[in-house]
This record gives structure tokens, sequence and C-alpha cells, in this order.
């Protein structure tokens, strides 16, 4: 091995022979410079660190569950003789000497003082068995504990002479109880945690020995394991013989000097302090280099992105330009060759009507011409009347009354022809114009109908609310009707009440002028009762009881029968 190879490892093989890997979950640096790193490394994993806890979490035998059963008695046990110890102590302690202002007030502080530890810990130990402990609940109970431990000694303090070795020794003694006590609920509370939580990594405890042989070294790697979460105590030894065996390698490399290292070997050192391994530290650069690459690639991959989604923005809006042009030369060809449609059946009327003009003009000169021939031979006649040519003449005169003829019949057909033309054209305008206007009769039948339909609609409407309107008015009527017959039933009640109450006056005057005893009272008061229920029958005894304050149904019942055996006697109220 040369100078200039990084040694794989330096620690004794025997210490950890499986090589721990690297730590899980430690961040990747984001820099090259020493700054303090963000994150912290996350706990090693039990595959890491060797110490993993692969122990079940099954039920307690019988056997286990009376042995719990046994220790928490001897815990609890353990625990009242310390409150028995320290209770009096601390009372009258707090009375003397804490200016409480009697004995009972004491009592009630060491009460308090120690309802307050065993509650803490009653609470400490339930959350820890429901998976959910709370840290920090453990050093209020600490505090309270060396409280107590304080004032039991103070208690047991010499007073107006010097401190001697016995006095000092009574007063550890008083705080031996609640030590003990307390180490044997840290205790139940690591091993309730283990029990329901049986997958969770140990961590290792650094050899007393090594605490006893260099305490300064051992305090720094318990801080290094504590802050960044090692659990494994060979780990952490390895990760610091690593770091002296890369230290002396580079040392050998320059001669000494350091400060010819480049940045890049010197960040073991640097980067020891945030938890990084030697091998984690020298893959800083080669990760820091291809998370920027990354990084690099992501921008770029975003930005090809960008332009793709913008190149497909501009395509479709460039579609989207074609297809209304291609609209709008769609409409334009309609429009043009309707325009095109039209100017053909006016050119064609032109050309039929001038057609027509030309055959009528040729047809007048060959009459003209026939004309001026007739007279001509009509001369030649007259002249040569004598010669024997008459029937020549005749014959010349049939032939151009026979030409003419021709001439008016091609007229005529040339008339008939561009009459045919323009009726042909005049009767597919009047078929498009009658065409539109069936069109138009037929929107105009649909909107009649529509109208129609909406007016039939509204009179069904304005019939459903005049039957509402009904339905509403009679329900009003019927209730004005009800109303009015509840206002009868009232003022007749309150009649019968008012005439309920003279008669009852009457008879209550004309029993005060027979004076009579209270039950006769009572039971002359309950056959009026009697008479305005309709019967004996039809009196309830709660209602004798409530008009006459008795509490006892069988009093009421007894006051009942005597009414009625009055009014069978023939009792009458005065009237």
């Amino acid at each position: 091995m040369t100078l200039t190879d990084w040694p794989r490892t330096a620690a004794d093989p025997n210490l950890d022979p499986a090589g721990p890997a690297v730590v899980s979950g430690t961040p990747e640096p984001v820099s090259q410079t020493t700054g303090t790193v963000s994150d912290a490394p996350e706990p090693a994993s039990e595959t890491e660190n060797g110490t993993g806890d692969n122990s079940s979490g099954g039920k307690l035998t019988g056997s286990q569950k009376w042995a719990t059963g046994a220790i928490v008695a001897a815990a609890l046990v353990l625990a009242a003789i310390g409150l028995y110890l320290s209770f009096e102590h601390v009372a009258v302690f707090a009375h003397k000497e804490l200016r409480f202002g009697s004995l009972g007030k004491g009592q009630l502080f060491a009460v308090g003082v120690d309802v307050g530890i065993m509650v803490m810990i009653a609470v400490d130990l339930l959350m820890a068995w429901l998976k959910r402990p709370i840290a920090w609940i453990r050093y209020p109970v600490w505090l309270l504990t060396a409280a107590t431990v304080v004032l039991n000694a103070a208690s047991g303090a010499p007073k107006d002479r010097a401190w001697e070795l016995l006095d000092y020794v009574a007063a550890g003694a008083h705080g031996v109880v609640p030590i003990l006590f307390i180490t044997v609920v840290e205790l139940g509370r690591d091993a309730i945690d283990r029990m329901v939580r049986p997958e969770r990594a140990e961590r290792d405890s650094i050899p007393w020995i090594r605490w006893t042989l260099a305490p300064a070294a051992t305090a720094k790697i318990f801080r290094r394991m504590r802050l960044w979460s090692v659990t494994s105590y060979p780990e952490m030894i390895r990760r610091d013989q690593e770091l002296i065996a890369y230290e002396q390698w580079l040392k050998r490399k320059y001669d000494g000097d350091l400060s010819q290292a480049t940045e890049d070997e010197l960040l073991p050192m640097r980067m020891a302090p945030y938890g990084y391994t030697v091998a984690q530290a020298l893959a800083m650069p080669d990760q820091q280099e291809r998370a920027a690459q990354e990084r690099e690639e992501e921008a770029e991959r975003r930005r090809r992105d960008a332009e793709t989604r913008s190149e497909i923005a501009d395509a479709e809006a460039e579609a989207d330009r074609l297809r209304a042009k291609g609209k709008v030369e769609t409409v334009r060809a309609e429009v043009d060759g309707q325009t095109g449609q039209a100017r053909a059946h006016a050119r064609a009327q032109v050309s039929a009507a001038e057609r027509a003009a030309e055959l009528e003009k040729q047809a007048l000169d060959n009459a003209v011409i026939a004309e001026a021939a007739a007279r001509e031979a009509e001369a030649g006649r007259k002249a040569a009347e004598e010669r024997a040519v008459e029937a020549e003449a005749d014959l010349r005169t049939a032939a151009l009354e026979l030409q003419a003829a021709e001439k008016r019949k091609e007229a005529a057909e040339a008339d008939r022809v561009a009459a045919a033309e323009a009726q042909a054209v005049e009767t597919r305008t009047v078929a498009e114009n009658r065409r539109a206007a069936a069109e138009t009769n037929r929107a105009a039948a649909e909107t009649e109908r529509a109208a129609a339909e909406a007016a039939r609609a509204t009179a069904e409407a304005n019939r459903k609310k005049a039957e509402e309107e009904g339905r509403r008015e009679a329900a009003l009527a019927e209730t004005a009707r009800s109303k009015k017959q509840a206002a009868e039933a009232d003022r007749d009640a309150a009649e019968t009440r008012r005439l309920t109450a003279e008669i009852e006056r009457r008879a209550v005057e004309a029993e005060d002028t027979a004076k009579l005893k209270p039950r006769e009272r009572a039971v002359r008061k309950v056959a009026r009762m009697i008479l305005a229920a309709g019967g004996a029958d039809q009196l309830p005894l709660a209602d004798i009881q409530h008009e006459l304050a008795v509490a006892s149904p069988g009093t009421a019942s007894e006051y009942r029968q005597e009414a009625a055996e009055l009014l069978a006697g023939g009792y009458t109220p005065a009237a």
C-alpha cells in the first residue's frame, strides 16, 4: 500500500467483525463549506450498529406473571416504606424550619410532594406502557425526589454543634430509600419500554473501566453518541479509529504538513463534529456534484417541458387560426356561389331578351323587304298587265309570302324559346320564393302553436291559482269559523265557571251561616265537584287532592264516598 492509497479500515477487527455500514439517514451535505449542517444524521439501524433486539413481544407465561406481580408488590412496599420514613421528618422540618404556619400545613406539604411524585411516576409508567412515553416527566420526578432527600437529610442535621462523621452517615441514610425507589421506578420503566417496544434498538453502555481510565475522552464519546444517535459503542470506537488513522495517513502523505492537503481531503476532520464518518465526508464532493448535476438536469428538463408546452400551445393556436380561416373561406365560397348563380340567371335572361329582339328585327326587315318586293311585283304586274305573266307574279308573290311566313315562324320559335327560358328562370325563382314563404309560414305556425301552448299553460296556471285561492279562502273561512266556535266555547266555559263560582260562593256563605265543621265543608265541596264532573266515577282522586290539599289518596277517596252519600241523601248546592 502506497502513501497515496487511503486505507479502507484502521479498526481492530475484533471490535466489530461485521464492519458496520454507513449510518442510515445521514443528510447529504449541501456545500463544501465547513458550516454547521442543518440536519443531524438519523439513528443507525439495527443492522448497522449490530445491537438490534430480536426478542419477540409475546405474552408472559404464568410464572413470569407471578414474578412480575411479586416485583410490583415489592416496589409498592418500598414506596410505602419511603413515604412512611420521610413523611414525619419532612412535615416537622417544614413546620419548624420552612415557616409553615402549623404542623397540619407541614403535613399537607409533605403529602403534596409525595403524592405529586407518585402521580408523575404513575403517568410515566402508563405512557410507557401505551408506547407513548413522555421523556421530560422524569426530570420533575428526579427533582422532587432530590428535594425530598435534601429535606430528610436537613431534618437529621445536628443543631448547635459541628458535623461529625456519623452525622454525614445519618444524613445520607435519609436519602437511601427515595433514591432506591427512583432506581426501581426507572428499572420498571425501562422494562415496560422493552416489553411494549421489542423492536427498539438497544443503546450500548460505555464500559466503566473506560470512564475510570479516560474520563474526558469517554465523556466526549458519550456526548457524540447522544448527539448523533449512535447506539453502538463499537461503532463509535470504529469511527474514532478511522478518523485517527485517516489523519495519520494525511500527515504521512504530506510529511506532517496538513496545510498542503486539499479542502476535500480535510473534510473528514472538519465534518467529524457533525456526526459524519470518514467515508461519508470523503463522499460529500461526489454527492454534491451529483446533486448539482441532478438539479441542472431537472432544470433542463423543466425548461424543455416548458418549451414543448409553448410549442404545443403555438401549434394549437395556429390550428385554431387555420380552422377559423377555413370557416371564413367556406362562407365566402358559399356567398360567391350564390352571387355567381344570381349573375348567371341575370345573364341568361339578358341573352334571351337580346336574341328575341334580334329575331324580331330580322323578321321586321324581312317584312319590309317583302312589302317592297310586293310593291315592285304589283308595279310590274300593272306594267305587264297585258303580258301573260300573272301566273309567274303570283308564283313569286307566293314564294315571298312563304319566305315571310318562314321568317315569322322562326321569330315566333325564338320568342317561344326566350319565353320558355324566362319562364324557367321565373319558375325556379318563384319556387324558391314559395319554399321560403312555406318555411316562413311553418315557422309562423310553430310560433302560433307555441303561443297557443303558452296561453293554454297560462290558463291552466290561472285555473290552478284560482282553485288554490278558493281553497285558501275556504281554509281561512274554516279557521275563522273554528275560532268563532272556540270563542263561543270559551265564553260558555267562562259563563259556566262564573255560575259555578257563584254557586260555590253561595254554598260557602250557607256553610258559614250553618257553622259547619271543616270536614263537612270539604265533603260538600267534593259533592259540588261531583255534580260538576257528572258523577262520582268521573271525578279523579287527584283533583280532590289538589283542591283540598290532601296528600293521601285514601283520604280523598273517603271524601268522595261521603260526598256521594250526601248527594244521594238529597243535598243540593244553594242556587
